[in-house]
């Protein structure tokens, strides 16, 4: 049960002016999520966040852009911002609680660009329940157990394991430390804070265990390649910056050399952040491909 009804197209709405709605699933969990963008016959596009993501992590420019196109869907999940009931502690119920959502809010096909954490659970929904899927966009993330990914550097933890997110934390763990990289992280940074209304909970102490969990879980070796992803036959594009400190490329190589139909693109001078910085440039390659 959703607190919004749809009918006809509908009008763009920016998405830092997008109001939070709530749909009520069949478990009894409230989920948060925010809709924009031209309701037609094509299949939503599903957004899904990197770990401790909200809906105010996405970049407003590049849903914008996607928004103009495709009806764009983000949300939180179970524990997570404004959504009620307990975080998943693994990426297979992060898929499942995904798919939950996309019952309360009665859609049953979706186009998929997951985002690092996000992409490992547009994996799992994808194997999990593969008529719900139609095209995947994979960016920054890595098929389980890949070499790499079993947990954080040093380095980077600290940015991506706070709170409420800060510019240095950005500026560190998602942009490249190159002039350009810092300077693309600036600018991200102050669309992130565009939206002064109405902005979504930061993610609790307990969400982000259970998702570090979750990802922990995701990581542990195995040395099974082509790691179970022979049987995902949806058309996929993987991207990544060139220079991503929290998943290594090598993983988004790996990752398109073992899926069926995919094909790959690293963008350069770019890190963990990549879809931000190069927003209007990976809008534009999402919207092809899934046309």
């Amino acid at each position: 049960m959703t607190d919004e009804h749809f009918t006809g197209a509908g009008v763009n709405v920016m998405y830092h002016e997008t109001p939070n709605r709530r749909a009520r699933a069949a478990s009894g969990i409230t989920y948060a999520y925010r809709r924009c963008g031209p309701r037609g016959s094509q299949p939503p596009l599903l957004l899904l966040p990197h770990f401790s993501g909200t809906l105010d992590s996405w970049d407003p420019a590049l849903v914008d852009a996607l928004a103009t196109e495709r009806d764009v869907i983000a949300f939180d999940n179970a524990g997570v911002g404004l959504s009620t009931g307990s975080t998943p502690r693994t990426i297979r119920d992060t898929a499942l609680d995904a798919m939950a959502f996309l019952r309360a809010v009665e859609v049953r096909e979706v186009d998929v660009l997951g985002f690092s954490m996000g992409g490992y659970t547009a994996q799992e929904m994808t194997l999990l329940q593969p008529a719900a899927v139609r095209r995947l966009v994979l960016a920054a993330t890595a098929p389980r157990g890949a070499p790499g990914i079993h947990g954080l550097r040093d380095d980077v933890l600290g940015h991506v394991c706070s709170g409420e997110p800060r510019a240095q934390h950005y500026l560190s763990a998602f942009f490249n430390h190159t002039e350009a990289g810092q300077r693309s992280g600036l600018e991200f940074f102050g669309r992130y804070i565009e939206r002064e209304r109405d902005r979504d909970l930061p993610v609790s102490a307990a969400a982000r265990e259970a998702q570090s969990a979750a990802l922990l879980e995701w990581g542990v070796p195995d040395g099974g390649a082509p790691y179970g992803l022979g049987a995902i036959r949806q058309p996929t594009l993987v991207a990544g910056g060139d220079s991503d400190r929290v998943v290594p490329p090598s993983a988004f190589r790996l990752l398109a050399g073992s899926l069926p139909d995919a094909r790959a693109h690293l963008y350069p001078d770019s890190g963990h952040g990549f879809l931000f910085q190069y927003h209007e440039e990976f809008a534009r390659e999402v919207l092809d491909f899934l046309r």
